[in-house]
């Protein structure tokens, strides 16, 4: 059997981390003894994945809309919506 060491991502301590349950996604939990705090070595969260806020700019740039954005990238709608505004093209817009 394979022994892998985990680390806390957080206090990077080696000897107090634990198993701690399991994710609804289904992926392990650890428990760091050291600092109390809980993490995943796996985590998996499409909104955060790189190239997902250029990949909703383009596609929006494109004509496609946020449902077909939201299937397409894995995401909901909600968050393609919270991307969007927050992303302000860079345009001159002078007045006449």
């Amino acid at each position: 059997m394979a022994v892998i060491d985990v680390v806390c991502p957080h206090c990077e301590s080696i000897d107090g981390v634990v198993k701690n349950g399991k994710a609804d996604s289904g992926l392990q939990c650890y428990l760091c003894r050291h600092c109390k705090r809980s993490f995943q070595l796996d985590f998996i969260y499409n909104a955060n994945k790189p190239g997902t806020h250029e990949r909703i700019k383009d596609m929006a740039m494109n004509g496609s809309g946020v449902r077909d954005a939201g299937r397409v990238l894995g995401i909901s709608p909600t968050t393609v919506i919270s991307h969007l505004k927050n992303w302000r093209p860079q345009c001159d817009i002078t007045t006449f």
